[in-house]
């Protein structure tokens, strides 16, 4: 499934990757998970192109938003049976190398080791990474999907954590990240009975934002995507994302001291002026993001 319009301007049509798309346009850059005949069930083949597409949008100063999706009726399955049954038949040795944790893409000097990890570094992006969950989302894919800035989900989505129903536990981190999306209890609650949801269930405990129904989802996300892309400040947008995850290690009173620095050199950037700029003469942004 690509995000995508009739396009003002196309920047990278396709990268030649073996399970996953590359799309960018109209300053929103589209990875697919593209194995629909397994559900998108992820792999090291996937794991390495989705981290090279992230680079490539991040480093892209035409790319705006980022959004993350799957071909097809699903998401993400969560990580391969097969490759789970190898790692079940040869032992410690096989899960170490499968759990090998490799040096992620960095958003830049100064980003925190928490979200540098395998699958953490979404946040270290100084772009919105947003998962437009198409269907059913489970296991490693949820983890993935957490880690995502925004969920906008279709209504046919269905979650599950999985784990614990494979003899497995919370892992890569999901245990910090799910109570920090819907709260201690609901956090609980999914991880220890492994229970599937659907998205109206999903909406209720704060793990998505947004549902849209099935037949218009694409048609959802790419109203929201092009707004944050062309109505809003892209230096805002950067310093925003970064604030918001600081504060998950701050006390009020360093946020509240960071976001006064913060408040003060934006008040000297060109995006500021623009915005009053823009709002007086009652006309639509023209953003650098400088």
């Amino acid at each position: 499934m690509l995000l995508t319009r009739p396009p003002l301007y196309i920047i990278r049509l396709t990268m030649p990757n073996q399970e996953t798309l590359y799309h960018a346009a109209n300053r929103v850059a589209t990875i697919t998970l593209n194995r629909p005949d397994k559900l998108n069930a992820w792999t090291a083949v996937m794991e390495r192109e989705v981290r090279a597409a992230m680079g490539e949008a991040e480093h892209d100063e035409n790319v705006r938003v980022i959004v993350l999706t799957g071909a097809g009726r699903g998401f993400c399955a969560g990580a391969d049976m097969s490759l789970l049954s190898t790692v079940a038949e040869k032992g410690l040795d096989e899960a170490r190398r499968a759990q090998a944790v490799q040096p992620a893409s960095s958003g830049g000097e100064g980003t925190r080791t928490d979200f540098q990890k395998k699958y953490s570094y979404f946040p270290s992006l100084t772009k919105p990474v947003i998962a437009a969950i198409n269907g059913p989302v489970v296991g490693l894919g949820l983890v993935i999907a957490l880690y995502c800035d925004l969920r906008l989900a279709s209504d046919a989505a269905r979650f599950s954590t999985a784990f614990a129903r494979r003899g497995l536990i919370a892992e890569y981190g999901m245990a910090w990240m799910l109570p920090r999306l819907v709260g201690h209890a609901n956090a609980l609650d999914l991880l220890l009975s492994a229970r599937m949801i659907d998205a109206s269930e999903a909406l209720r405990m704060g793990l998505v934002n947004q549902v849209h129904p099935q037949e218009s989802f694409l048609e959802g996300v790419q109203k929201y995507v092009a707004d944050l892309a062309s109505s809003v400040s892209p230096r805002s947008l950067r310093v925003i994302k970064r604030q918001a995850y600081d504060a998950m290690f701050q006390t009020l009173a360093e946020s509240f001291e960071s976001s006064e620095q913060e408040m003060l050199a934006s008040l000297q950037s060109e995006d500021f002026r623009e915005g009053v700029a823009h709002f007086i003469e009652k006309r639509a942004p023209v953003f650098t993001g400088k």
